[in-house]
Order: C-alpha cells, then structure tokens, then sequence
C-alpha cells in the first residue's frame, strides 16, 4: 500500500533540525503499518516498543527519563542497538504510557541523533486522564517534538491501491488534460471510493476480492470497535452515554434534510444542551473521530481570528464509515447520480472536507445570522494568505449564486466550486472536478487553465 505519509516520513529523516515525530491519528488509518514500512526501508534495524499491555516498558518508563538509560532498556528488550543511528526508536500505543510521552524530550535533548518516531491514538485524551490521577507527573514534550498527522486514505491513494497508478498520479498533480481524458473513469472510481472509503483494512478488502460487502464487514466491525473505546477510555459512565449519543447524532445531522449542516446539542437529545455535550464533541475531536469545522462570521485573515466558536459542523472521519452509519447500499452505485444527490449531496461534502484535511488544510465555514440575511458557504479557507470561498456541488449542476454574491459582498478575488463538471477557470472562479480534490490548492494557483466554456455564477 502507497501513503503520500511516507514523502514526509523521509523529509523527516533527512532533516538536520529532526526532533522525535509524533504520528497520530485515529485507530485503524494505518499508524504502526506505515513506520513499520517506513523504517525497514530507511534504516537497517527498527526497535518496536508497543505499550499496550506491556507492564514490563511502563515500569521502565516510570522511572528515570535519562536518554541512554532508556536506549539500553529499548535494546535489551527488542534485540537492536539504538545507539547506532541505524535503528530506528519506534515507540507505539504511546497513549498507553504517558511518561513516554514526556521521554519524547529527553531523547530530542539528549541524544538527537537517534531517530525516535513514536505514534498513537487519543494522545490528549490519555495525557490528560494521567493528569488527573497524579497531578503534574506527566507534561507534553512543547516544542521538543515534530508531528505528523495520518487520515484515512485520500482519493488518490485509493486510486492508485485499486490499480490505477498512472491514474492516481494524473489526480494527485491535477493534470488537467489527463483528467478531461479520463472523467468518465474517474467518476466511476469516485462512487467507489464513497462506499469503500478510505480505512485501509476496508481498501484492502476491496482491492483484493471486488467485493462490497467484504469492505462494508470491515466497516461495521471498525464502527463497534470505535464505540467500546468509549468506555475503555472514560471513566464516567454519563461521559461515555453522552459521547455514544453525540457519535450516533453525528451522521444522522448530517444526512438531514436541510441547506444548514449546523451541529446541533438539541438534535442529539431532546432538550440537549452545550453544557452537556460540549465535553462529548472534544472527546470525539480528540480521538480522530470525527473533524470539527467551526463557523466564521467574516472572511477575514486570519481566519482563526474570525471563528465563532459556538457555532460549527461535524464531519466523520471517513466516508466509508458514513455510509456504513447511515445504510447505504450498494445498489445506488449502479444508480446513476443517485449516490451524488443522496441526502442533499451530503457525501460530497464528507468527500471534499476529508480530502482538503488529508491535504493539511484547515477548513471553517461561513453562515449569514439568519436575522438579516441567509445563506451558507460550505467551507472557507486560507490559501497563500487570502481567503478563499468553496461551494461544494453534487453533481453536475451548478445552479444557484449564493457564492458569487458572498465574493461581490466581501470584495474577495477568487473562489472555488467542487462539482463533476471539468477543470476550468474564469476571472475570479475556478472549477475543480470533485475527483481532483487532492491537487487543491495547487490548482487554484495555476495561472494556466482552460478558460473556455465559461462558468455559470
């Protein structure tokens, strides 16, 4: 399996200003594959630690922090010279032991030279139980540590799993004329990719036999897992109902039928309030779980300056595992553009939010107040310090000029539109196809694309 993960994985490696790497993500992205892999094919050796359930590494750790004793320990247990540079410290399921966390500063003090990659699931979320249990034993390692953030598999990325390398690299740099060529194929990929998702178990389920519901098994099992996590991480017995609750509220708001796809406490529970759920959202935010797109009441720079906390949207982490959550059957990939109508294009929506996430991108959203005007913007965000509107369209059509009046209002100089028509460009709009996601914003910046055929605003 290709990850685009692994170009930053080795720009890691060969920096002079490498500090240990956190890898994080939700379970299942494919965390401990990806540094396994990473790590036979750069270094010779690689010493694995997993925490989980390993009593025998946590004492070790609760112990003195100091480098080298630690390099000595890792050695004897795994059967490697850590010392060497060769060998690469790969420290996993770190959630499970806190105190390793804090080691991460030790080894970027005391011995930089050695490689240490350590990755884990619900990093805040362990750090801070720990923190309750024994006041300040255990602190983040700020500013002594670099990050990398894994997702579920972008489009591209399952493209290229499926079989279609040159494909997949025609998406991944948007070339535009490959893509014209191939629209039709890439279409076809792209209801695929809604059903199957991008959880690598699932991809490889897929991949291997063709077969639907051998991807959705996985799927379901994946969704149960993510439920007993609840309870296995929080204590409190209301916590986790009313985390269970706001998971279960999550694809359901999504799959509402209305133009405003607003969180809302009170859909979650009749009579819910912030107050009580609030705690739930961080939780779930935490995890990986799901991807938190907060409201801005203006297109201003920074947009983080201009986010309005009280308001924002919630989108899975995958959109397999929405329509896993939601039913949807396999029937309506031979449906025509059923599947990209369903529920008001709400998989679209899933599909580019998790796309410009996988990118490294940092999306927000605008709503007018309601009071004296109306209207939406799917998502907002800053490329190359502008701020830059992105209306997200199911299919094919185009209808509607609530983004041109949002751009005339605000006196902005481009916006975006994902929908299924080609990639093209006019003065101050650029059209990119939804399958062609993972080359924005590179597209955006291109001064070249075809002009012709205008769109329609």
């Amino acid at each position: 399996m290709y990850r685009n993960a692994m170009i930053k994985l080795l720009a890691w490696s060969d920096s002079p200003h490498r500090k240990p790497l956190i890898v994080n993500g939700a379970r299942q992205v494919g965390k401990t594959w990806l540094v396994l892999t990473f790590g036979a094919n750069r270094y010779d050796s690689v010493a694995h630690v997993v925490f989980l359930e390993n009593e025998d590494m946590k004492r070790a750790f609760a112990g003195s922090l100091d480098a080298d004793r630690l390099l000595t320990i890792i050695g004897a247990a795994t059967g490697t010279n850590p010392r060497d540079g060769r060998t690469l410290v790969f420290l996993d399921e770190i959630q499970e032991c806190p105190r390793a966390i804090t080691a991460l500063k030790m080894f970027c003090e005391q011995r930089p030279d050695v490689p240490v990659v350590a990755a884990g699931s619900l990093l805040g979320v362990a750090l801070n139980r720990e923190r309750e249990k024994d006041g300040d034993g255990t602190s983040w390692p700020v500013g002594k540590v670099d990050y990398l953030d894994l997702h579920p598999l972008s489009f591209d990325e399952f493209v290229r799993e499926i079989g279609n390398s040159a494909l997949a690299e025609a998406v991944s740099q948007g070339d535009a004329d490959l893509i014209s060529v191939f629209s039709e194929r890439l279409t076809d990929l792209l209801r695929i990719y809604y059903y199957v998702g991008g959880m690598p178990e699932a991809v490889c389920r897929y991949s291997e036999t063709g077969d639907f519901a051998a991807a959705r098994a996985v799927q379901q099992t994946l969704l149960a897992d993510y439920e007993h996590d609840f309870s296995k991480h929080v204590e409190s017995a209301l916590e986790v109902e009313r985390i269970r609750q706001t998971w279960h509220s999550v694809p359901v708001q999504l799959a509402r039928e209305s133009d405003l796809r607003r969180f809302s406490y009170a859909s979650v529970r009749e009579g819910g309030r912030g107050r009580d759920y609030r705690d739930a959202v961080a939780w779930l935010v935490d995890a990986g779980l799901v991807t938190k797109i907060p409201r801005v009441t203006k297109p201003g720079i920074p947009l983080k300056g201009y986010a309005d906390e009280m308001y924002f949207k919630l989108y899975l982490l995958d959109i397999g595992l929405l329509g896993a959550a939601t039913g949807l059957e396999p029937r309506v990939l031979v449906e025509g553009n059923r599947l990209f109508t369903e529920y008001k294009g709400v998989y679209a929506e899933q599909f580019v939010c998790q796309q410009l996430v996988a990118g490294g991108a940092v999306p927000y959203y605008w709503s007018a107040d309601g009071k004296q005007k109306k209207g939406e913007v799917d998502f907002l965000l800053e490329v190359a310090g502008c701020p830059v509107p992105v209306e997200v369209k199911a299919g094919e059509s185009i209808a509607g000029g609530s983004l041109a009046a949002f751009v005339r209002d605000y006196g902005l100089g481009r916006a975006a539109r994902f929908s299924l028509r080609g990639l093209k460009k006019q003065d101050w709009l650029v059209n990119v196809p939804l399958y062609a996601a993972n080359a924005f914003p590179d597209i955006l910046e291109r001064p070249n694309i075809s002009h012709n055929m205008p769109l329609r605003t």
